[in-house]
Parts: C-alpha cells; structure tokens; sequence
C-alpha cells in the first residue's frame, strides 16, 4: 500500500480570513503523474477516515474503496495518478485542533482549498475525476463548484450537495466530549484518557452505519460480530483526535451547496445505497430535482451493508465507475 507522505505547504488563509502558520497535508498517492499534470484522481474520505480508505480491509466507516482504486480496477492507477490526502482538521498527519477552542472553525471550502495547495505543489493541473463517500462527496461537490475548469468528474457516493441532517450534532459532541470522565486528562496529555467515551460513541456509529450485516457474510456468530465491533471501535478511538470530531461537522453542518448546482458543469455519478440511514435514498428525489442536476448519472446500490455500501458492497457500482471514468468529456 502506498506510503503516507506529508506536505508543508506554509501560510494558509480561510474563507474566515484566520491565517493558519504553517498548513500539513498528509496524503497518500498511487500510480504516476503525467507530464501535464493531467491524470489525477483525487479520492476524498469520510467524516471519521483518513487515507487509509485505499487499503483493503482498512478499518473505515465508508468501507473500504480497495476494489474501486487500484491496477486496472474503475479508478485504474495504472492511467491514474491518484492523491487521497487527509482532510484538514482531521488526526491523520494533516493540519487539525488539540484540545480546546483555539482551532478555528473550518469549512468544506476551506478544506478543498487546501487540498489545491496541495495539488499545485504537486504538479497538478487538471483532474480527470473528483470523488468520494460521505463527507467525502461534500468536498468532490466543492471542487466541482470552486474549480470548474480543473474538475472533469465528479463521484458522489453515499452524500449529497449539503447536510442533510438537523443542526445541533457538533455542540451535542462538543458538550459530551467534555462531559466525559478522560477529557480532563487528555487535555494535560494523556493520549489514551478518552479512548473509552470515544469508542462508545463509534459503536453506536458503526451500528447506525451498518456494520453487522457488513461484518456478517465473514463473522457468521452474532457473539464474534459483537467483539469485533468492540475491537474495531476501541482501534479508532486510540487514534482519532476528539476534537476533530467537533471542528468537522461544524463544517459538515454549514454545507449547503443546493443554491449553486447550476454553476457545476462536470458530469456526476451519484451513488447511494438502498439501505443507508445517514443518506437515505429517499434523498434521489429531492437531489436530482435541483436545478443542475437533472442530467446527473444515478445508481441506487441494492445492498444491506447501509452507509458501508459504497465500499463494502463496490462490486455492485464498479462497472458503473469504470463506465463513467472511461466516457469523454468536454475538454
């Protein structure tokens, strides 16, 4: 798998006009640049994922994109230089909060603009694709509005144009987090101290998500299903940073890009699944009805694997991709 490298990419300003000292954008990369610097795919994680979104089997609330990115899969590397970096104000290597208010808020805006810098150090002019699940289809959204002439594709798996759920989630985290018996410690520098609250709250995510019937094709004993669920959310909480937590979905719950579809002049494949609690389907309606997106390609992915689907269940939307990858587009 390929190796996480990191950039320092120096002063950053926000859209709020706060200017970061020095911004870090970890990232992975897969396959080679061209000399134009025109077949990048950029690939964008989840809310509570990072990079390791590329690696089979990875520990990722989306599911795994193994099986979508790779030699002679639908996101070839073979053809494609592809960049997945780590969103600012994650805990993956990339510029983010520690304990307390003093990180700025963010917004979706503000993360892909930093991930432009990161491409502009990286000798990329155009992309051939901008995709992702979940928080990840709100960035691939963003680069198609903020650099339409860079953007060709966008994949929009398991999201949407904007948040679609009530305002309140990141004060509600907020308030938790800091209710919690290790928030006091972890603030002095005790990396484990919140390692319990954090992995309660990722069991009820990842059930919400739809981790048993992902687990269960491969952990048949409902028993084992449970223990792993437990293994698999205390692995997260030891290495995700709380207050990562609250800094993105503050920038979760201010997107809304329904207002300004009009303005994306990609083409987009947007995916959900049959499933999904976070994305319902039922959302197709409302979003292929705004303005700018009636020509959108859409696939419902009949799968029991909820908001994993996209990942866990890639098989059923692969040649979709590899379809759509593979169309030409207006240069």
């Amino acid at each position: 798998m390929a190796t996480v490298h990191s950039k320092a990419l120096g002063e950053f300003m926000l859209a709020s006009g706060t200017v970061l000292p020095q911004l870090v954008v970890a990232y992975r990369s897969m396959g080679t640049l061209n000399a134009a610097g025109t077949n990048c795919v950029l690939v964008l994680h989840g809310y509570t994922t990072g990079t390791a979104m590329l690696e089979e089997g990875a520990n990722v609330a989306e599911g795994s994109w193994s099986v979508l990115v790779g030699p002679g899969r639908p996101i070839d590397t073979d053809k494609y230089f592809v960049v997945c970096p780590n969103m600012l104000g994650s805990c993956y290597g990339s510029t983010g909060p520690g304990c307390g208010a003093e990180f700025p808020a963010i917004t979706v805006e503000d993360i892909v603009n930093s991930q432009k810098a990161l491409l502009d150090a990286l000798g990329v002019r155009r992309l051939a694709a901008v995709a992702g699940p979940s928080f990840g289809s709100y960035q691939a959204f963003h680069w198609a509005l903020s650099y339409p002439a860079m953007v060709e594709r966008v994949v929009a798996a398991v999201g949407a144009p904007f948040h679609p759920m009530p305002p309140g989630a990141a004060a509600a985290i907020r308030a938790g987090l800091e209710a919690a018996d290790g928030w006091q410690a972890w603030c002095k520098g005790d990396a484990n101290a919140m390692v319990p609250h954090l992995a309660a709250m990722r069991v009820n995510t990842l059930t919400t998500y739809g981790v048993d019937a992902e687990l269960a094709p491969r952990i048949p004993d409902p028993a084992q299903r449970a223990a792993e669920i437990q293994r698999l959310a205390h692995e997260w909480a030891g290495e995700f940073n709380p207050m990562s937590l609250v800094v993105l979905m503050q920038a979760a719950e201010a997107f809304d890009l329904r207002a300004h579809l009009g303005r994306i002049k990609a083409p987009v494949l947007y995916v959900l699944s049959r499933t999904d609690p976070v994305f319902s389907p039922t959302l197709a309606g409302e979003v292929l009805a705004l303005p700018g997106a009636a020509g959108w390609a859409y696939r419902e992915l009949d799968s029991e694997k909820g908001h994993f689907a996209s990942g866990a269940d890639a098989a059923l939307w692969a040649d979709d991709l590899r379809l759509f990858m593979n169309q030409e587009v207006a240069a």
